[in-house]
């Protein structure tokens, strides 16, 4: 089923030319993208979008089991396609409920890791309280990923869709009225280079101890979504990348980067001014 149909000419990629007189060409491509609840013939694009999502650690979870889950509920969440419906997602955004599939091993695996990684982390305080209640509360789990080319103007109708399908499904009786959601994202940070330090460059001075170092967003979005949360933070992979790493996500600068996993906490009541400040901030 389509959702919701072409945003315009959307430029992805290409170059910008510095003065508007210089002559050169702008590289534009115009896509239509298209909007689907999710399906069946997506599970093996989705498989390799939550294995983008979750980075070093896909491999503690049952990537199947989490896609087949996520494909079961056709009537939330959304997948961004551009070649028509038998093509694979380019993006998703989808919503779980932690109290409503708790017994699923897969859940209770992502609840586990989930309760660890925030009590590693004392902005995670609120997150890693909630997530040790027994029985867990009813906690939106929110999971979106999508192809590092996509523009992130996919993103507001994703959410907009989302909150509507919440409210239709509670109007329903369906297990989705939630007292918090929980975003699952990614972030990096700059880390010196290994390179570098071989070659015997001059280095950029070391943040001095104990300073935390600046965390940079894969997802613009996360910026927003940050800014209405309870808590938020950084979390460090279980599975940590060879080294040179950082150095091979390097391009044109001086710094490797380090990925990280991200998780944002929001109270229900702040989810519809989140969406609607996203939108703003988007358009």
């Amino acid at each position: 089923m389509v959702k919701r149909k072409d945003l315009g000419d959307v430029q992805m990629g290409g170059t910008q030319p510095e003065e508007e007189d210089s002559g050169e060409d702008i590289d534009m491509v115009n896509v239509d993208f298209e909007w689907f609840d999710p399906q069946p013939i997506d599970f093996h694009g989705m498989k390799n979008l939550l294995r983008q999502l979750f980075d070093n650690d896909a491999q503690i979870f049952d990537m199947s089991a989490l896609a087949d889950l996520i494909l079961s509920q056709p009537t939330l969440g959304s997948t961004v396609k551009v070649d028509g419906n038998e093509s694979d997602p380019y993006a998703f955004l989808t919503i779980l409920n932690l109290q409503e599939h708790k017994d699923k091993p897969v859940i209770q695996d992502l609840i586990n890791y989930l309760k660890t990684k925030s009590a590693s982390n004392t902005s995670l305080s609120a997150a890693h309280e909630l997530l040790s209640q027994n029985p867990i509360p009813p906690i939106g789990l929110i999971l979106t990923e999508r192809l590092i080319n996509m523009p992130s103007e996919i993103v507001p109708p994703m959410y907009n869709m989302l909150q509507e399908e919440i409210a239709w499904a509670i109007e329903d009786k369906e297990p989705y009225n939630f007292s918090h959601y929980l975003v699952v994202s990614k972030n990096y940070e700059e880390v010196e280079s290994k390179l570098d330090q071989e070659e015997s460059r001059p280095q950029k001075k070391k943040k001095k101890g104990g300073e935390q170092a600046e965390r940079f967003f894969f997802h613009p979005e996360d910026e927003v979504v940050e800014r209405h949360a309870l808590c938020s933070g950084s979390i460090e992979y279980t599975h940590k990348s060879d080294e040179g790493h950082s150095d091979s996500k390097r391009a044109f600068q001086e710094l490797g980067i380090k990925t990280n996993g991200s998780l944002i906490l929001l109270e229900a009541a702040k989810f519809e001014p989140m969406v609607k400040a996203l939108t703003e901030y988007m358009s």
